[in-house]
């Protein structure tokens, strides 16, 4: 028995498995977001197509889901939250999807929204995660201060250009 790509620690026929071929259907919209990030691994794409909300498959192409997700080197799924949305049916789940193409390091961010219909989970849309300010606490840096990068110049000679 293998693990599970989607990072559950459950074997893949215990887990993904069963999802992927019918067997049940997603008990939650996690569920349902691990269970997909499962079929880009496994090429199962065809999956990906059933499990996006009808009124959201328009512009699906499954050819180049399954190219792309055929020349990417999946590394891992982080879940970061679960969100209830606005009614009982809908939920959201923010995740980054670690992979890597033609050599180089990728992550996809989203906060997936899902949608139940009949009992049954699907994915709605990705949208990207809000971007939190940063604020430095720290005291300014001068012009004229030395660079605190270390190089022993001035800021506005070295990183403050």
């Amino acid at each position: 028995m293998s693990d599970c790509p989607c990072g559950s620690g459950l074997a893949y026929a215990e887990c993904c498995e069963p999802l992927h071929t019918g067997a049940r259907p997603a008990a939650s919209a996690e569920a349902l977001m691990r269970s997909r990030y499962s079929a880009y691994v496994k090429g199962v794409i065809p999956y990906l197509g059933e499990t996006l909300h009808p009124n959201h498959r328009d512009d699906y192409d499954e050819q180049a889901t399954r190219r792309w997700a055929a020349k990417a080197d999946w590394q891992g799924l982080e879940v970061r939250n679960v969100a209830p949305g606005e009614g009982p049916d809908e939920e959201s789940v923010e995740f980054v999807a670690h992979f890597r193409e033609e050599g180089k390091p990728h992550r996809h961010h989203e906060i997936g929204r899902f949608h139940r219909d009949d009992g049954r989970w699907y994915y709605v849309e990705g949208l990207p995660p809000k971007l939190e300010t940063v604020v430095n606490d720290g005291p300014k840096v001068g012009r004229n201060d030395p660079c605190p990068c270390g190089s022993g110049t001035k800021y506005k000679k070295c990183c403050g250009r």
